[in-house]
C-alpha cells in the first residue's frame, strides 16, 4: 500500500481487530510491523492503516536515575518499559507507530473515549507521529459492534484538547505526589532500620487509607454496652407465633425481667394491623460504580475483578463502555434491536419476548456522562466459552438492563401491634402482589417474602412465654471494597477509571487485608505519621479540590501547567518537616514493616496437632514457601504447598469443611482465595 493512508490508532490489539475488521467489512489484511500486528484495508476508496497501543506506552518519571532522590518536582514523559516494568513490550509499538506515521497523511485517534483513552492517543500522536495531535481527527464509540464503529468513522470529529489536558495533568499531579512522599516513607524507613521496602502514598490513595484507619480506630476504642432483646410468644387455637417488643432494646436487664413478669401467661389483643400496598420502581441503569458494588453483593468479586471481566466483555462487543458515570439510556442505542438480539438467548427469551409486547421505555437515572451512555448488552451473543466471572458479570448487565424496562412492582405489607397490658410487641412481613421488574432481575432483586399470621384488630392471644436476650452494641463494620468504593465516590475522590485499582494497591502494598479490609500496622503508621508530618497532603479537602480543577482543565477553564506549579508548591511546603524527622519516621515505618511481615507468616492454628501455628515457611534447599507446622520439631507433620507467586495473607476465618487455614493469594492482576489444604472436599469438587 502507497502513502497517503489514514492511520487509525486503537488502545488495544482486540479493539484495532473489530475496527478494522468493521471498516473492511471483514476483510482487512494483517501484518507485522516491528513485532506489531497492524491491519490494512480499503474502505469507499480510501487506504487505512490500523494499529493499537497496549494501554499507556508513555509514562511520567522524572529525568533522575537514582530513584532514592527527592524531592522530586521535574518530570517527564518517557517510554513507558523505561519507566516501568508493567510497560514492556512499549518500545516495539511506539517504533511501529513512528514507522507507519511516515506514511500517514491522515491520523485517527480511536482509543477509549475517556480521560485515559485520550491520553494514550494524544501521546502517541505527539510524540510518535511528530505532532500530530493538533490536526488529528477523534472516532467516538461506545461499544464495539460494528454498527456503532461504522457509525463513529462516518462522523468524525476534530479532536478536542481538554480530556487529554486533563489526563496528563493528572498523571504528572500524582507522579509528583506519589514519588516525593513514597520516596521520603522508604528512604526513612532503609535509614532507621537498614533495609528498604517501597512505602507509597498516592494522592487519592492516601485518603482512602485515611478511611480505613479511621474507622479501625472507631472499632479498636469501642466500648460495647450490653442491652437486652425481649420478644414475646403467642398462642390461640393451636396456632403459635413469636413477635419482638416494640421498644428494639430494652437498657437494664430489671427492665427486662419487668417485662417478661408483666407479660407472661396474660392475654394480648391485637391493637392494630396496618396493611399497605407499597409500589417498588425499577432500578436504574448501571453505570461503573453501581455494578461494581452491585457485583461485590451478588457474586463478592472485588471492584477490580468486576473491572477486568466487564473489560473484557466489551472488547468481545457483548456490553458497552463501562468506565461510565452515566445512569441513562438514550433512545440512540436501539432498545429494540438490542431486545432483538437478548431475545435469541434461550436464558432471556421469555422475558424480551414479554417486555417488547409494548414500546421499551427504561427507566433513567441522575447520573449523567457525556461521553458515554449506562453499562448495556448490545445484543450481540457471545463467539467463545464466557468463564465463570466474565458470564456471571454478563448475566448481570443483561438482567439489570431488562429490569430498566419492566413496571413498578408492588409488595403488600402488614404490621401489627399487640398490646400485653401497658406493654406493646410488634411484628412486621411482606409478600410480592405483583413481580414488575422483579421477574427480570430475577435473583438480583433481593426481595424476600415473609408471611403474617391472619389476624384482625381486637384478636386475642395468649402470651405463652417471654424471652430475654442479653445483647452488646456491635462494632461499626469495617470497609469491605464495595463499601469502600461507594465511601470514595460519596467523598467525590479518584474516578470512575481509578478507584478499583487504588483499592487494589492499597491491598497489594499490605495496608489493608481480607474482605473486611482490616488495617495492618504498616497501613496504620503511614497514615498516623502523615497526619503528624504532613496533615494536609493527605488530606481528603485537598484531594477534592485538586480533582474539581482537574475538571477545570478539562473544560479548558484552568491552565494545566499553572495547576502542576500549584501542586509542587503545596508538596514542597511540607516536604520539609519529613525530611528533618526522617530518623523518627523511619522508626515507625520500620516497625510497622516488621510487625505486618510477621503476622502475615502466621496462618491459623494446626488442625492436626491442635497445639501448633501454620506458618509459612521458605525450603532452604528449593527457595519455595510452603506451609509448616511450629511443632515440627515435636513430630506434627502437617504440611501444604502454597502458590509461589502473590502475597499471602490469611483470611478471617478457617475453611469451614476441613478446618485448614484459608488465605488470600494477592497479585496486582486478580486476589483470589483458596483454602491450604489440598485434600481439601472443597477444592477436590472444584
Amino acid at each position: 500500500m502507497s502513502a497517503g493512508y489514514t492511520l487509525v490508532i486503537c488502545e488495544k490489539p482486540d479493539a484495532a481487530r473489530r475496527v478494522a475488521d468493521s471498516l473492511a467489512g471483514g476483510g482487512a489484511n494483517r501484518e507485522r510491523v516491528d513485532g506489531t500486528t497492524v491491519f490494512r484495508l480499503k474502505r469507499n476508496g480510501e487506504d487505512y492503516v490500523v494499529c493499537a497501543a497496549l494501554g499507556h506506552v508513555y509514562g511520567v518519571s522524572d529525568p533522575s536515575e537514582e530513584r532514592t532522590v527527592y524531592p522530586v518536582f521535574d518530570v517527564e514523559w518517557y517510554q513507558a518499559d523505561l519507566v516501568d516494568e508493567s510497560g514492556a513490550g512499549a518500545g516495539g509499538r511506539i517504533s511501529a507507530v513512528k514507522k507507519l506515521s511516515a506514511g500517514a497523511s491522515k491520523f485517527v485517534n480511536a482509543c477509549d473515549f475517556d480521560v485515559e483513552g485520550e491520553t494514550i492517543g494524544f501521546n502517541l500522536l505527539r510524540y510518535a507521529c511528530g505532532g500530530k495531535e493538533k490536526g488529528a481527527l477523534r472516532a467516538k464509540f461506545s461499544t464495539l459492534t460494528e454498527e456503532d464503529l461504522l457509525r463513529s468513522f462516518e462522523n468524525l470529529e476534530p479532536q478536542e484538547g481538554g480530556l487529554a489536558r486533563a489526563g496528563r495533568a493528572r498523571h504528572a499531579i500524582d507522579f509528583v505526589w506519589g514519588v516525593n512522599l513514597s520516596r521520603a516513607l522508604s528512604q526513612s524507613a532503609l535509614v532507621s532500620g537498614h533495609r528498604y521496602r517501597v512505602v507509597s502514598v498516592g494522592r487519592v490513595q492516601g485518603p482512602t487509607l485515611g478511611f480505613l484507619v479511621e474507622r479501625e480506630r472507631e472499632i479498636r476504642e469501642f466500648v460495647p454496652i450490653p442491652y437486652w432483646k425481649v420478644s414475646g410468644t403467642f398462642e390461640k387455637d393451636g396456632g403459635k407465633f413469636v413477635a419482638a417488643y416494640a421498644n428494639d432494646r430494652v437498657e437494664t436487664q430489671s427492665g427486662a425481667e419487668r417485662i417478661r413478669a408483666e407479660c407472661g401467661g396474660r392475654e394480648a389483643v391485637v391493637s392494630s394491623v396496618h396493611k399497605s400496598i407499597v409500589q417498588v420502581g425499577p432500578p436504574v441503569p448501571f453505570n461503573i460504580g453501581d455494578l461494581q458494588k452491585e457485583s461485590y453483593r451478588a457474586f463478592g468479586y472485588t471492584p477490580s475483578r468486576t473491572m477486568q471481566a466487564a473489560e473484557r466483555l466489551y472488547l468481545d462487543a457483548l456490553i458497552s463502555y463501562p468506565r461510565t458515570g452515566s445512569q441513562r439510556l438514550p433512545p440512540s442505542i436501539g432498545y429494540r434491536r438490542i431486545l432483538g438480539g437478548l431475545r435469541e438467548m434461550a436464558a432471556y427469551s421469555a422475558s424480551v419476548a414479554e417486555l417488547m409486547k409494548s414500546e421499551p421505555k427504561p427507566v433513567q437515572g441522575a447520573g449523567f456522562d457525556p461521553a458515554h451512555p449506562a453499562i448495556h448488552p448490545t445484543g450481540e451473543n457471545p463467539k467463545r466459552h464466557l468463564g465463570a466471572v466474565e458470564n456471571s458479570i454478563f448475566d448481570l448487565v443483561i438482567r439489570r438492563f431488562l429490569a430498566t424496562f419492566g413496571p413498578p412492582a408492588r409488595r403488600e405489607v402488614v404490621d401489627v401491634s399487640l398490646a400485653a397490658g401497658e406493654h406493646e410487641f410488634k411484628m412486621g412481613g411482606g409478600r410480592t402482589v405483583f413481580k414488575g421488574w422483579t421477574k427480570y432481575y430475577g435473583r438480583y432483586s433481593g426481595y424476600r417474602d415473609a408471611d403474617l399470621p391472619r389476624v384482625s384488630e381486637g384478636d386475642r392471644f395468649f402470651v405463652a412465654g417471654v424471652s430475654m436476650e442479653a445483647k452488646f452494641e456491635q462494632k461499626p463494620p469495617r470497609y469491605n471494597q464495595g463499601r469502600l468504593l461507594e465511601k470514595m465516590e460519596k467523598e467525590g475522590i479518584g474516578t470512575k477509571a481509578t478507584r478499583a485499582d487504588i483499592i487494589a494497591t492499597l491491598v497489594d502494598r499490605g495496608y489493608a487485608s481480607g474482605e473486611s479490609m482490616e488495617v495492618s500496622d504498616l497501613g496504620l503508621a503511614v497514615v498516623e505519621t502523615m497526619a503528624r508530618y504532613a496533615p494536609s497532603i493527605i488530606s481528603l479537602e485537598l484531594t477534592r479540590e485538586i480533582e474539581e480543577k482537574l475538571e477545570s482543565v478539562e473544560a479548558g477553564s484552568q491552565n494545566e501547567a499553572d495547576l502542576l506549579r500549584e501542586t509542587v508548591r503545596s508538596i514542597a511546603s511540607h516536604m520539609g518537616d519529613l525530611s528533618a524527622n526522617e530518623d523518627t519516621v523511619g522508626r515507625q515505618i520500620d516497625m510497622a514493616v516488621m510487625s505486618t511481615i510477621s503476622k502475615s507468616f502466621v496462618l491459623g492454628s494446626c488442625p492436626i496437632c491442635k497445639t501448633g501455628e501454620l506458618r509459612i515457611v521458605t525450603s532452604k534447599s528449593t527457595n519455595k514457601r510452603f506451609v509448616g507446622c511450629s511443632n515440627y520439631p515435636s513430630g506434627c507433620r502437617a504440611s501444604a504447598p502454597l502458590p509461589q507467586k502473590g502475597r499471602i495473607r490469611a483470611a478471617a476465618k478457617p475453611c469451614g469443611l476441613c478446618s485448614w487455614p484459608v488465605v488470600y493469594v494477592i497479585t496486582r492482576r486478580r486476589p483470589w482465595k483458596i483454602c491450604v489444604n489440598p485434600a481439601c472436599p472443597g477444592r477436590r469438587k472444584a
